[in-house]
């Protein structure tokens, strides 16, 4: 027998890896959603302009559940790809693009830092091509399951540009936005 494992142990090792990976992946969006100030009624957010591309706010979570969700799918893929030739190198940068993409929301929403949030984003872009291309070397199923995350991360890539250009002056705005009451 010349195989390192047999159909039923790589589905075993799929289904083990998905246990593990999808509900961690899951819990670290919505961490970075919920620590990160990522809320459509911030009062600072409340107070920019938005682009007209900007979709209802409703829409980011369903969008983001599905899109973690996918990812962790084809990031359990490759882990249980035992062999492959770009395992190791796929793994390493999924792993770093999913601490980039983490690392926007805080950088936006909390630190109301727009140009840096870009910056940000824009890495997110080329380490999510990146990992994508060596996903689509070790499983193609993987591949393909990154390519909605891809899209949506360059839809947002633009929604970010456009932010900063309507909004220049919110960029690494420190408004509390408090209101102190005085009684006489």
């Amino acid at each position: 027998m010349n195989r390192l494992a047999s159909p039923a142990q790589l589905r075993a090792s799929f289904f083990r890896w998905s246990l593990f990976v999808v509900p961690l992946v899951l819990l670290l969006g919505f961490l970075s959603g919920k620590l990160g100030g990522g809320t459509a009624d911030s009062p600072w957010f409340a107070a920019l302009t938005k682009p007209s591309t900007f979709p209802p706010p409703l829409t980011f979570p369903i969008v983001w559940a599905a899109l973690y969700a996918m990812m962790a799918v084809a990031f359990a893929l490759v882990c249980a790809a035992w062999g492959a030739r770009f395992r190791g190198a796929a793994i390493g940068l999924f792993v770093v693009q999913l601490a980039i993409n983490l690392a926007w929301t805080p950088v936006f929403f909390a630190l109301h830092e727009i140009k840096i949030a870009l910056a940000v984003i824009l890495a997110l872009d080329v380490a999510a091509l990146i990992a994508t291309a060596l996903f689509w070397r070790v499983r193609r199923l993987a591949g393909w399951l990154m390519v909605p995350y891809i899209l949506w991360i360059l839809f947002a890539t633009v929604l970010n540009w456009q932010f900063l250009a309507l909004n220049p002056k919110a960029d690494g705005a420190n408004a509390s936005y408090a209101v102190q009451r005085i009684e006489l």
